[in-house]
């Protein structure tokens, strides 16, 4: 048997996190082992709990989800992927939550499947970003947009120990277009398998978290 999946509530609102507990611990591999109501609740839960996945609101009393974010990321001893949840479709909240570390970015109005999917994907070390909202990335760094770049450091020229390869590149390119791995291998004629070989080597490479942070990194870097 597989550990289920655990899973850290944050947001000020009960109701909600009631409503997500109900949804997530319907799931046979999933399990609701805290609940915050702040963003310096979470950090405090997050280090005490250690959970696999951490859903986070943003505007919160105390300190919003992106500080919270960015504290948990920045310590060495919570692995946890985070989820951005907000009522807000809000570039800038998008961008500053990508780069304090969170790993995916959805909105409540999702559905439940949306959610449940999302901590799946999160789970087993893969970025969850909609395809829309990816393009938004993609073409804000392409373009050079200020609000590409607002909340973190400015895009500079990125020089790889280990370049990658001719077919890490297409694979990293198709990435940015938010493609999955089996529309990758298809798009290349290569094997699934073949393509999280890609990935795999890309993250590492790139010293990336998961999918999400090397597009960023990538793109902020002039490589895709």
């Amino acid at each position: 048997m597989t550990a289920p999946i655990r899973v850290l509530l944050v947001d000020d609102h009960s109701m909600l996190r009631a409503g997500f507990r109900t949804i997530l611990d319907s799931q046979a591999d999933m399990t609701v082992i805290g609940e915050a109501a702040t963003g310096a609740e979470a950090v405090v839960q997050a280090s005490a709990l250690r959970p696999d996945v951490i859903s986070m609101d943003v505007q919160m009393p105390d300190m919003d989800g992106i500080e919270a974010t960015r504290r948990i990321v920045s310590d060495a001893d919570v692995h946890a992927a985070i989820a951005i949840v907000t009522t807000f479709d809000r570039d800038d909240y998008l961008f500053s939550a990508l780069d304090a570390g969170a790993s995916g970015f959805l909105l409540k109005n999702s559905s439940p499947e949306d959610l449940v999917a999302a901590v799946r994907v999160l789970a087993a070390g893969d970025g969850m970003l909609a395809p829309e909202v990816t393009r938004r990335v993609v073409q804000r760094y392409a373009a050079g947009a200020p609000g590409a770049e607002s909340a973190a450091t400015a895009s500079a020229p990125l020089a790889l120990a280990d370049p990658f390869t001719d077919r890490e590149a297409e694979v990293l390119a198709l990435m940015a277009e938010a493609m999955s791995n089996a529309e990758i291998a298809a798009a290349l004629f290569i094997g699934e398998a073949t393509v999280k070989t890609h990935v795999s080597r890309i993250l590492q490479k790139l010293g990336a978290r998961d999918r999400v942070q090397a597009v960023v990194l990538a793109l902020r870097g002039g490589l895709a």
